[in-house]
């Protein structure tokens, strides 16, 4: 990651070391955050530092996110699938066979979405 960073913009390494940089004025001794009207050139390039760092971290951590937790379809499919199994029930006139097949269906999709039941 060190080697990845520095080769897009060395700067982005040392954001990662020494924290976001800010624009920043000193007025008689005291520093304080800068106006975003008197910003110049290097403080909105400081800046632009900061966010692409930030799109580093934080688009990895939403992708994981929708591969772990799933998107909201996969989601509602999840709950509409522990639904049916929690009210599985054998149908009338549905003989053994078919009711096992419904019922294996239903574990077997959840089981490949993540959410499995133990024996």
């Amino acid at each position: 990651m060190i080697i990845f960073l520095q080769s897009l913009d060395y700067q982005l390494w040392h954001i990662v070391v020494n924290g976001p940089r800010m624009p920043t004025r000193t007025i008689e001794g005291v520093v304080s955050p800068k106006p975003e009207n008197e910003y110049n050139d290097n403080d909105f390039r400081m800046l632009q530092l900061n966010s692409k760092l930030n799109m580093f971290y934080f688009v990895p951590l939403a992708l994981m996110k929708v591969t772990y937790e799933g998107t909201n379809q996969v989601k509602e499919k999840i709950s509409m699938l522990v639904h049916e199994y929690e009210l599985f029930m054998m149908h009338n006139h549905e003989c053994i066979s078919h009711m096992f097949t419904r019922f294996t269906t239903i574990t077997n999709s959840l089981k490949n979405l993540g959410k499995s039941y133990s024996n």
